[in-house]
């Protein structure tokens, strides 16, 4: 249903990628960090997917749009973690979506809702399918009568700028580069970049409250959206353009984040910003970790608000090739459409000198190019950070466990907190593996009053237990981000790997609360059920 197809397992379009010499290349390295000698297992082929038969079929009306063929049910079995991963190498498809709906308007995507509503088909929201969180897999085969993918690509434009108030209606299937691209002739951009920009979609990002480029204030999509337009079961709501509102509680939050459990996000209007002009970046050693972190902490609170200010520990700085893994790194940067921000940059710098911190004599300068903060170290680990998700399932093929885990904790907590963490992580890999490969760290995101840091596994794992040595790792140390306080998810979302947990940082209350809401929009539960919250019975 497109000139390219996106691989039905993996990262992007079928034939992008390393090719086979990086491949090798990454092998034999890999092989020498951990001692081991690695093979490079065959990638799973189409034809060697076995797939049940639908169970049900669209009715005439719909045919058009739909498709059963096993490409596409095989392509939206999975989203992209690790163990989605894992399973789509292993050749495990068991619970496919019985067909997978492409709309092309808003009333196709009603109509296909009808449809499910009355066929007792659970339909799962698609956007890109960059999910890390089981967020768009389909329910249990035993709890519906069949499952439906809406994949909502086809919604696709951006459909009115709005030039005085700096807003766009944009529709929720656009992929991160067409909406770029479709704002650039008005001069705008929304500047939400996450690491799944290339195949990630609006509504995805606003569906999960996806955090995005923005290191601090604008660090989540909820600073951009202005309206949205939701297509539930019982019918359409749309919620007012305002710069702001103080009428009771807010129902564009309702929905942001609420991971299509409660409707299809098909529109909305985000707030833009005029093209950055201005770019000052520099990268920072530190000794350690912790020095770095308390610039961090000075930068957020003196309220700079730069667009960039991730630390990474020695070793992730190591591991992107970006350090000689003794010294941690800040990456630094500053932007702006209106103005030099090399004040800024100078006063951040003063910020990191104060806990220790050495950078280049000529660190920060301003420039009017696209290079500004990709260069050097920084412009290194940027590199590393956009191809990383090309690079899992080479290392999925070789045995290799290689995921993340992301959380927030307030300052005060922090050290003590990332001590444990470490601890705890560490501990549960060399449980686990038999071999105590690499925990690392990097602070994402950056608040006034705490921090996201972002943690990567890497270690071998036992050939055809690999599913499960990252299934223990990941309950121990997710027990012990609620023990401590902090939360399951900064930015990934929850779906349906996160629920147990999530359930235990949520009151009760408020988890009632919303499957009450699902109630009255969803009566009969039909909207990827099982992710957030049970429905009321």
């Amino acid at each position: 249903m497109a000139d390219r197809r996106l691989k039905f397992w993996g990262w992007g379009y079928e034939g992008e990628g390393p090719n086979d010499d990086a491949q090798r290349r990454l092998c034999e390295r890999t092989s020498q960090r951990f001692g081991r000698a690695l093979r490079l297992a065959p990638a799973p082929r189409l034809d060697e997917i076995a797939l049940r038969a639908p169970r049900i079929a669209p009715p005439a009306a719909l045919n058009a749009i739909c498709s059963s063929a096993p490409y596409d049910r095989a392509a939206h079995h999975y989203g992209k973690s690790l163990r989605d991963l894992i399973r789509g190498f292993r050749r495990q498809y068991p619970n496919p979506p019985d067909v997978v709906a492409y709309p092309r308007s808003e009333a196709e995507v009603g109509a296909i809702l009808q449809w499910c509503d009355s066929a007792g088909a659970a339909a799962i929201p698609y956007g890109g399918g960059s999910s890390v969180v089981g967020g768009v897999e389909a329910p249990a085969a035993d709890s519906c009568n069949g499952a439906v993918s809406i994949d909502l690509r086809k919604l696709d434009r951006v459909l009115e700028v709005d030039t005085a108030s700096r807003a766009a209606r944009i529709q929720g299937g656009i992929y991160g580069p067409a909406l770029e691209e479709q704002l650039r002739a008005a001069n705008f951009t929304l500047r939400h970049f996450p690491q799944s920009f290339e195949f990630s979609s609006l509504g995805g990002w606003i569906a999960t409250r996806s955090g995005g480029h923005f290191a601090t204030l604008y660090t989540h999509i909820d600073d951009f959206v202005e309206s949205l337009r939701v297509i539930t079961p019982t019918g359409i709501i749309e919620t007012r353009r305002l710069p702001g509102s103080g009428a009771g509680p807010s129902p564009d939050r309702m929905f942001i984040g609420s991971e299509g459990t409660l409707g299809i996000i098909t529109e909305a209007w985000m707030r833009l910003q005029d093209r950055p002009r201005f770019r000052a970046g520099a990268s920072v050693a530190f000794d350690d970790f912790f020095s770095a972190a308390r610039a961090l902490r000075q930068i957020a609170q003196a309220g700079l608000y730069p667009a960039n200010c991730r630390v990474l520990d020695p070793g992730e700085a190591l591991t992107a090739g970006a350090g000689d893994g003794k010294e941690a790194l800040m990456v630094l940067a500053f932007e702006s459409a209106d103005h030099d921000p090399a004040a800024w940059m100078r006063r951040a710098l003063q910020c990191c000198a104060d806990h220790g911190g050495r950078f280049a004599d000529d660190a920060g300068r301003t420039r009017t190019d696209s290079s500004g903060g990709r260069e050097g170290a920084a412009g290194q680990w940027r590199r590393t950070f956009l191809n990383a998700p090309y690079l899992r399932e080479v290392l999925v093929r070789m045995g290799i466990i290689a995921e993340t885990f992301e959380t927030a904790i307030t300052w005060d907590r922090f050290e003590a907190f990332h001590q444990q963490v470490m601890t705890a992580a560490r501990e549960a890999v060399s449980r686990a593996c038999g071999h105590p490969g690499s925990v690392t760290c990097r602070i994402t995101h950056a608040y006034p009053d705490g921090a996201a840091p972002y943690y990567t596994v890497t270690v071998p794992g036992r050939a055809g237990s690999e599913l499960e040595q990252w299934d223990e790792i990941k309950r121990v140390v997710s027990d012990r981000l609620i023990g401590l306080g902090a939360t399951i998810t900064h930015h990934h979302a929850v779906g349906r790997d996160h629920r147990r947990w999530y359930e235990r940082e949520t009151p009760a209350g408020y988890i009632r609360a919303l499957a009450a809401a699902k109630s009255a929009l969803d009566p009969n539960s039909i909207l990827n059920p099982g992710v957030l919250f049970d429905p009321i019975r």
